[in-house]
């Protein structure tokens, strides 16, 4: 098989709005080697080549199917409403294996928690106890965007560089989620 010059690992990568660290996690090359790889510091392994440039290969027929938001979301949206406390918010994340949620109130999107915004306020200073009695709406962030079902997958990604999560909402109702990490695992399948 003939790929193109490693060199070209860097152009491939970018249009596809990709990371080094992304590449690396979808590919199992380390990210020191594909930089020096781009940089043409290194010539890769020929198994190590093979991987990279099959990923981005996959990648690219990925989009050319036109995956919409809807075929890439989670529909289970895990929530927490905003007058919950952070420590049941904390548990919901801890139970769901999720690290951030959305904030509702009624039905209306109004912030996101993370786990980074509970550390970060511990980091601040903030006590344990204290802080676990205080309301989500006291310690959440801004929302996440809200893209519609019809989305192309293609336009999430870099949507996705910019915030932890998107909703995707049809007819106004939100019916699902977008991660990094559901990206991410497209480029495997």
């Amino acid at each position: 098989m003939k790929f193109p010059d490693e060199t070209e690992i860097k152009k491939l990568r970018k249009g596809l709005d990709i990371t080094q660290s992304q590449l690396a996690s979808m590919s199992g090359v380390s990210q020191s080697t594909i930089a020096k790889m781009e940089r043409g510091a290194i010539k890769g392994s020929y198994e190590s080549v093979t991987k990279i440039f099959n990923v981005l290969d996959q990648e690219i027929m990925r989009r050319k199917q036109g995956l919409k938001a809807k075929d890439v979301m989670t529909s289970n949206v895990i929530s927490v409403q905003m007058d919950v406390s952070v420590r049941q918010a904390s548990d919901m994340m801890r139970q769901s294996g999720y690290s951030q949620l959305p904030v509702f109130e009624g039905k209306q999107h109004v912030g996101s928690l993370s786990e980074y915004d509970i550390l970060s306020r511990l980091r601040d200073g903030a006590r344990m106890d204290d802080l676990g009695r205080l309301t989500v709406a006291a310690v959440m962030a801004d929302p996440y965007p809200i893209v519609n079902e019809e989305t192309p997958a293609e336009a999430l990604t870099s949507l996705l560089s910019s915030t932890n999560a998107v909703l995707v909402s049809k007819k106004g109702a939100v019916v699902g989620i977008l991660t990094r990490s559901d990206v991410l695992k497209l480029i495997s399948q």
